[in-house]
């Protein structure tokens, strides 16, 4: 009985953790990207305090929203157990861990717009948010979402339309990056409809036993 209920908690705790995740990153990334347009219009323009209220919004979400993904992170390797493939589960853990260390990184360089004292947003620190967020930080997680879809399929964890999904998500994230505005919200998109599906087999219970 307890196994089961671990079993079942596990899911669980994948999917609450993996919608607290895309509520907190899509808002935070909202917030930036209408605080700090990427582009030509988004460099030396005047930052008000409007924007300056949203982009230190957003940069107080930015932790909550890593450590919600380690959470994801840790319940989704523990759906696997003793039968993951290591070789995959490495790339997984690598990916992930690399995306949360980028994603706060971009953070950080959004954030030196606050420091400006003449209301100048930061050429250097709006260039450098950007690049970290729409070229490395989408490329770990594209990397992420290739490999758990792998796992998920493999150990029939995910059902096979979602690891489709997942396969043409992570390839748009690889492929597009920063060339396709808004483009980063795909992960936080996929990131949802997981964490959805975890609750959705937790409230589905266990399986009747088999009578015989």
């Amino acid at each position: 009985m307890e196994r089961n209920h671990k079993r079942l908690a596990t899911p669980w705790a994948a999917g609450t953790a993996g919608v607290v995740f895309a509520v907190l990153t899509t808002t935070a990334i909202v917030l930036v990207r209408l605080a700090l347009p990427s582009g030509a219009d988004g460099v030396g323009a005047t930052v008000d305090a409007g924007q300056r209220g949203a982009v230190r919004t957003a940069l107080e979400l930015v932790p909550f929203a890593g450590i919600a993904f380690l959470w994801f992170m840790g319940a989704l390797r523990a759906q696997a157990g003793e039968r993951e493939d290591r070789f995959v589960s490495t790339v997984f853990l690598g990916s992930g861990l690399v995306f949360v260390a980028t994603l706060f990184g971009a953070a950080a360089a959004a954030g030196s717009v606050l420091d400006e004292g003449g209301g100048q947003g930061s050429s250097f620190g709006h260039d450098l948010a950007y690049a970290l967020l729409t070229t490395y930080a989408l490329r770990m997680a594209a990397v992420f979402v290739l490999t758990t879809s792998t796992i998920g399929h493999r150990l029939g964890v995910l059902p096979r339309p979602l690891a489709v999904v997942g396969y043409l998500a992570g390839l748009t994230l690889l492929v597009v990056g920063s060339n396709v505005p808004w483009s980063e919200l795909v992960f936080p998109a996929w990131v949802l409809i997981l964490g959805l599906n975890g609750l959705r087999r937790r409230s589905a219970g266990p399986r009747p036993a088999d009578p015989t």
